[in-house]
């Protein structure tokens, strides 16, 4: 896949992805607005079913004036419009209704007064004052019935709505209304509310909740109250808030959201875990692909030089001496065994990851096989006037293992070693004790590893990028092959270095007591 091709896709996996997040947030949205508005609605509902509730109640009260024929304005009936619920208590709510006189107790009540004026005395004013007052009292007693005959109970109605509205409403059955209605609506929150006044733009608490503080971030619902009255409407509201409204609201969309959000976890989850595959894959096709050109290169060198040699053996371009033969015959045997030793790591690894790899396990001298590894190598550091140092200084220095492959291990780094030192080469070659535990460590002055290359120089294939610049052959399968044996042996490789500072690498095998 082309750098091209990638950033394509990847654009494209972030545009349907970013679409599907905008689409899910959007229904999340559209979810929450549809909760609150329902729940705005219910709320409205019931404190209407209030409203009505109180004018109810008003009217009952205008029917029961009118049933008790008690004459609006009458000054012998002081109680006429108080209130039927009184607020301070739902057990003082009656009516007392007196009628004052009646006309039989008029025409008694005068024909006795008669009587005790003609007996005192005969005067003719006293008979006239008498009179008058008994024609008063028959044409007001007349008026009376034929008002109670015209009058209307709404006649009563539109007399109660001048009171004011402590007057109008009791707080208990306010309450009352209240708690019935939003048990109605199966709203069961806790709320606060309050009567009020609004009057020239400012609110006014006539009663309520001593702890009525709906705050600015808390929705506070009004209800108009009295709103048939013949006279208009007046400024009164009943207001209600709920002050755990919004986590009362998260908790209803919860069932419908939280699938949502995991989904959507979901979804960014495999586009990241996708991504890094792509990413991972493009990084192994490179590295393959810079194994493949390595490879190629390596044993092409070598297959030309034996073609080349045996060419001038066959046909004669050269002396065919004694000293000529042996040396050609020699410059083939080299380079087969070179050819054949790139082969067999290639074939070593294909072991290694098909899992065929059977290590044959026995005690051993790690002082006495890195002395042998170093007697062997020496001569390869001279040849570029280097130097190999050595030191042993491991007391207890028995672990158990294959030799041959933890032998070549230490061939590997000092190979490494060799080929990334400067000009003059200097390497040290140590064995020391940490603890329960043998400690190898090689070292060298070469070009160094940079920090972020560190973590993945033990990975197959892999190579540290220097540019066009490919002075150092290999496969990239030295390090990897190295990780795999240690690991094995239950030992551990550590690595230390600085670019331009030069490389140590640390290998810390299990001890057994000798």
């Amino acid at each position: 896949m082309s750098r091209k091709m990638l950033i394509t896709l990847i654009v494209l996996m972030a545009v349907v992805l970013s679409g599907l997040i905008l689409v899910q947030g959007s229904m999340i949205k559209s979810a929450s607005d549809i909760r609150e508005e329902q729940f705005n609605q219910l709320v409205a509902n019931a404190l209407d079913m209030v409203a009505v509730q109180l004018d109810l109640d008003e009217q009952r009260l205008a029917r029961e004036y009118a049933s008790r024929g008690i004459i609006p304005g009458q000054k012998n009936n002081p109680d006429e419009f108080s209130n039927v619920f009184p607020r301070n208590s739902m057990a003082q709510a009656t009516v007392s209704f007196q009628l004052s006189y009646s006309q039989g107790n008029v025409y008694g009540q005068m024909e006795e007064n008669y009587k005790a004026d003609v007996a005192d005395s005969l005067k003719v004013s006293a008979i006239s004052q008498m009179q008058r007052f008994l024609e008063e009292s028959l044409e007001q007693e007349r008026r009376r019935q034929q008002w109670l005959r015209d009058a209307d109970w709404k006649n009563y109605e539109i007399l109660l709505e001048d009171r004011s509205i402590e007057e109008r409403i009791d707080s208990a059955r306010l309450e009352l209304f209240l708690k019935n209605a939003l048990a109605q609506t199966e709203i069961d929150l806790d709320y606060k509310y309050a009567i009020k006044n609004s009057t020239l733009g400012k609110d006014r608490i006539i009663f309520g909740d001593k702890e009525y503080e709906p705050g600015n971030k808390m929705k506070e619902y009004p209800q108009l109250l009295f709103q048939s009255d013949y006279s208009g409407s007046k400024p009164n509201y009943l207001n209600i808030y709920f002050p755990e409204r919004r986590k009362y609201l998260v908790k209803q969309t919860g069932l419908t959201i939280i699938p949502t959000f995991i989904l959507t976890g979901l979804l960014i989850a495999i586009f990241a875990y996708a991504l890094m595959v792509i990413m991972r894959q493009k990084k192994l096709s490179n590295i393959k692909n810079d194994f493949i050109n390595n490879m190629t290169h390596e044993l092409k060198t070598p297959i030309s030089t034996i073609s080349l040699a045996s060419q001038m053996l066959q046909d004669g371009s050269v002396t065919n001496t004694p000293s000529i033969i042996a040396h050609v015959s020699n410059v083939i045997n080299q380079e087969s065994k070179r050819l054949g030793f790139q082969v067999e790591k290639v074939l070593q690894m294909a072991v290694f990851n098909e899992g065929r790899l059977k290590l044959k396990f026995r005690e051993f001298d790690v002082n006495k096989m890195v002395k042998t590894v170093t007697a062997n190598f020496e001569l390869r550091v001279n040849n570029k006037n280097g130097t190999l140092h050595t030191e042993i200084s491991a007391d207890r220095a028995h672990i158990k293992g294959d030799e041959v492959h933890i032998t070549n291990v230490i061939f590997n780094l000092l190979d490494n070693a060799m080929k990334y030192s400067k000009e003059i080469p200097e390497i040290w070659v140590k064995t020391e004790n940490r603890k329960d535990q043998v400690l190898i460590s090689v070292q060298d002055n070469g070009i160094g590893i940079a920090k972020e290359h560190q973590d993945q120089i033990f990975d197959r294939f892999y190579r540290v990028p220097t540019g066009n610049v490919h002075d150092v052959k290999g496969f990239g399968l030295g390090l990897s092959y190295v990780k795999k044996i240690i690991d094995l042996h239950n030992g551990t490789i550590k690595v230390e270095s600085a670019l331009n500072k030069g490389t140590t690498f640390k290998i810390y095998f299990p001890q057994i007591s000798n």
